[in-house]
């Protein structure tokens, strides 16, 4: 649980509450029951402020102190504008309404110092703005690297004045938007913030993923080798009649587990310091939070928007992307999928040099199955290996199971004495017979599948 476990990267989406878009009381006990130690939380700046000048952040301090109860460290997304003060914002919540214009940014900087203030000493991680770099959440102007840099450059002394040592988060890009971060840099945002988070949405979580991370980080490197990158928000729907991101795609329930498993390996492996899963909850009602109330007799919609091209179109009105269904609140298969991996991969776990190697006979398909093409990711744990094989298609293609050889080199560091395999999907552990010889092991006829399966040792698993 969170409370047992001490630090994890692995954290949750607690986002939209500003807008009511789910109950968080009933969230908090299948929270800690997952295993995570952060939640993103976003801090509505029209739910606090209703009367100028007056705040009331009684909501925020209930959120906040009963997430740290339960174990779990809430971070701030310092976000969304106020219709007060904008009064063209098409609804309430300001939704993508940023303080970049002559009436909006001393209010947001009282705002914000009123709220740094009162948070002091409970949350530390602040986060400047959500998806900057795209229309949607840029209003009124249009989204300029220079533009986000000054927004960051306006708020994060406003924080620092009440927090000295808070960890600020620049970003919270759409996509992995290379040019876009770099031209922020360049712009100085380094100079103001310590993380660089970004959201990640793509079909197939491999594509492209290590190229992109490998780019953004040549440019923290040039500019701020200290920045780390954290992956601040991503999700997938569990249902075809969803909204949001990567909606115009068929979805279940088991393919959003298996794409859950394959996007946190994917972060994991590659060092991303902070993973994050969109949502906790399934948000229903969704297009209130974006526009004027439709009529009943009229059929609501959202736009989306494709993180890949950035293309906006229209989607259904609720958002299917939490592990936990509403209004029954009762867990999906992804909330157990993530709950093993909360067990496996918190601060104890580390990435380690276990080479693999594959062989296998499979037959011809549109899938196109084959050795070379298989992922892996090798971590340790309590002085074990713990390594994980998949093979990449997106999940809509509910690959069948093959059969692979898989040797893998283990170092005299670590130790495989009882070796086992471990179904992250649905938790189930098996005893793995192999060959062992020169510092190797040798399996045979293992189930190759469109998610990660993990090998390590019996020890792994007992210790937790």
């Amino acid at each position: 649980s969170s409370k047992t476990i001490a630090a994890s990267p692995l954290g949750i989406g607690f986002e939209t509450l500003d807008r009511r878009f789910f109950d968080p009381e009933k969230t908090y006990e299948p929270l800690e029951k997952l295993g995570i130690k952060w939640a993103r939380v976003q801090t509505g700046w029209s739910r606090c402020e209703t009367t100028k000048g007056k705040y009331d952040f009684t909501w925020l301090d209930e959120i906040v102190d009963t997430l740290r109860g339960h174990g779990i460290q809430p971070w701030f997304n310092l976000t969304y504008g106020n219709q007060l003060y904008s009064p063209q914002a098409i609804n309430a919540f300001a939704v993508g309404w940023a303080p970049i214009t002559e009436e909006t940014r001393q209010p947001w900087l009282r705002f914000v110092r009123a709220l740094a203030e009162h948070f002091r000493g409970r949350v530390q991680h602040w986060e400047i703005w959500n998806e900057p770099n795209i229309t949607l959440f840029w209003k009124p102007k249009k989204p300029s690297p220079a533009g986000y840099a000054e927004l960051v450059k306006l708020t994060a002394p406003a924080i620092r004045a009440s927090i000295p040592d808070a960890v600020l988060i620049g970003g919270g890009f759409s996509g992995a938007p290379v040019s876009f971060l770099e031209g922020c840099l360049d712009a100085g945002m380094a100079d103001h913030v310590d993380r660089i988070s970004f959201h990640p949405y793509r079909l197939v979580p491999e594509s492209n993923y290590v190229q992109d991370v490998e780019k953004m980080r040549a440019l923290l490197a040039h500019h701020k080798p200290s920045l780390a990158l954290w992956q601040g928000e991503c999700g997938c729907p569990s249902a075809a009649n969803s909204g949001g991101a990567l909606s115009k795609h068929h979805w279940n329930e088991p393919q959003q587990a298996r794409w859950l498993l394959r996007r946190v390996l994917n972060d994991l492996r590659l060092k991303v310091e902070h993973v994050s899963w969109y949502n906790v909850a399934d948000q229903l009602d969704y297009a209130s939070g974006w526009r004027k109330q439709r009529p009943q007799s009229e059929k609501p919609e959202v736009t989306t928007v494709d993180y890949g091209t950035g293309a906006q179109t229209s989607a259904r009105n609720n958002l299917y992307f939490g592990l936990l269904r509403v209004p029954g609140y009762t867990p999906k298969p992804s909330y157990f999928a993530y709950q093993n991996l909360c067990a496996l991969f918190d601060s104890q776990t580390k990435t380690a040099d276990v080479p693999m190697q594959f062989a296998g006979d499979f037959p011809e398909s549109e899938l196109d199955v084959s050795v070379e093409k298989i992922e892996q990711a090798a971590f340790a744990r309590v002085g074990c290996p713990l390594v994980a094989y998949w093979f990449p298609v997106a999940v809509q293609k509910n690959m069948p199971t093959q059969a692979v050889d898989v040797t893998i080199a283990v170092k005299s560091d670590l130790m495989l004495r009882k070796p086992v395999l471990v179904n992250p999907l649905n938790g189930n552990v098996s005893k793995l017979e192999g060959e062992q010889s020169a510092g190797q092991w040798k399996f045979t006829a293992l189930p190759l599948t469109d998610y990660p399966m993990l090998i390590t040792d019996a020890a792994v698993v007992l210790l937790g």
